[in-house]
């Protein structure tokens, strides 16, 4: 359990390092407008809520795998709420950079939504 959970921090650290700089280079050719000066935290808090998430469901198909489903189900609700919550308390504080951080929140959901389903599925194949 531990070399693969070690392998997926190793992949996900990369993956977010390259993504970052994806983003940060695009952002220099962009206006300041389009860009949310949360972007760099918002690296950090899917980074982290993507690690937590898959410790725990590493944590739970070693158990039994039919636990693995459940704890599938209510990390990805749990997370999706949490995701919400982050999105309505930051637009509601910050109304001015509501557009650029919704964007930019979107589009971080989406890659790493795909980057761990795709961990996810390699996992459980083996």
């Amino acid at each position: 359990m531990k070399s693969v959970y070690f392998n997926f921090l190793k992949r996900i650290i990369i993956f977010s390092i390259a993504f970052a700089l994806i983003c940060f280079t695009v952002g220099y050719f962009l206006p300041a407008e389009y860009i949310t000066p949360a972007l760099p935290y918002l690296f950090l808090f899917f980074l982290s809520i993507t690690l937590i998430v898959h410790y725990v469901l590493f944590k739970a198909s070693e158990k039994r795998f039919n636990k693995f489903t459940t704890y599938f189900m209510l990390a990805t609700f749990l997370k999706l709420m949490l995701y919400i919550a982050v999105l309505l308390i930051y637009v509601l504080l910050n109304r001015s950079d509501a557009i650029p951080f919704i964007i930019t929140f979107f589009i971080l959901y989406i890659f790493y939504t795909v980057f761990e389903v795709i961990s996810i599925l390699s996992y459980s194949k083996s």
